[in-house]
């Protein structure tokens, strides 16, 4: 695939997202975490991991182990009767990676939208590498991609092509369209209907409600919901005032001219920062995981291991 040179802070490369699989196996995703990594506790990993399919329910033979007994049948028909299971042999893995216009910023190193992609890119490949099955939803500025969950190879090169398309199309002029709004993104993911799934959503969460975050909830009764804020350090705090500050969005500008204003300004984005996050950490307490963060530093690969308890 011929690419244009780009800036890799700025823009992410298609050659960039596939050289990550040599990282792939400094982490882990399945039931294997030491006790005193970040997500240890009641829970041996971040997610549940592979479970039993029932199979069939048949009289007891010599050998079965008593605790499949099925004591309703057994006490019913008065002959012993147990349940068998096979193991599941993969799961599904959903990545859900936002593109949208807020994501294109960055005020120290990286984009948010590069940091999005990257860790997509990393976790696709661990993923792979369990055997496992990897989808995508990436919502571009301009419309929803939903890519089944496959496991190839072949397919995965394939769709980090388009994410590192979609990343490369995001500039300074971008603007969303209504179709692409956080309450559009959960309602796909409702539409899915899954059931077992581990389902990772790398976003600055821009526009989420609690109606969505209630949704998520929803979500996470019969799957595995991991959250990952990916932020700036300016979505918190405005460094300190030297001079006028002009901010805008692209649509509309708010001129700081004055202490009072920028001491407004400033509570307002701490506010709305620290809302988002006690929405996640209500949405992860489900499962009783923690809430992942990521900036952009240009360390959001370390940090990343780091909460799941990998090795750097």
């Amino acid at each position: 695939m011929n690419e244009k040179s780009t800036d890799t802070r700025i823009h992410c490369e298609y050659s960039q997202l596939v050289k990550l699989q040599s990282q792939a196996r400094s982490f882990s995703l399945l039931p294997n975490l030491k006790s005193g990594t970040a997500l240890s506790g009641r829970h041996s990993s971040i997610f549940r991991g592979r479970g039993l399919n029932f199979e069939e329910l048949r009289h007891y033979q010599l050998g079965d182990d008593i605790r499949n007994l099925d004591w309703k049948v057994t006490m019913r028909t008065g002959k012993p009767h147990v349940r068998s299971y096979t193991e599941e042999k993969d799961r599904n893995f959903i990545i859900c990676v936002d593109q949208r216009s807020s994501m294109y910023f960055s005020s120290v190193e990286t984009m948010k939208s590069v940091v999005a992609a990257e860790l997509a890119a990393l976790t696709a490949w661990r993923i792979l590498q369990d055997s496992d099955r990897v989808g995508f939803v990436i919502s571009s500025s301009e419309k929803m991609h939903w890519l089944t969950p496959k496991r190839s190879q072949g397919d995965l090169l394939h769709r980090l092509q388009l994410l590192s398309s979609i990343n490369q199309s995001l500039d300074v002029d971008s603007k969303d369209v209504d179709d692409v709004g956080f309450s559009q993104f959960v309602t796909l993911l409702g539409r899915l209907k899954l059931k077992e799934a581990t389902i990772i959503i790398l976003s600055d969460w821009h526009g989420v409600t609690p109606d969505e975050i209630t949704h998520l909830k929803h979500l996470q009764k019969h799957n595995d919901v991991l959250g990952v804020l990916i932020s700036d350090p300016f979505e918190s705090n405005f460094p300190s005032q030297s001079s006028s500050w002009v901010v805008g969005d692209g649509a509309f500008q708010i001129n700081l001219s004055d202490a009072k204003k920028f001491d407004l300004a400033n509570k307002g984005l701490t506010d709305y920062q620290d809302l988002k996050k006690e929405q996640l950490i209500q949405l992860m307490a489900a499962k009783g995981l923690p809430l992942i963060e990521a900036d952009t530093s240009g360390h959001h690969i370390e940090q990343l291991k780091r909460a799941i308890g990998g090795r750097r």
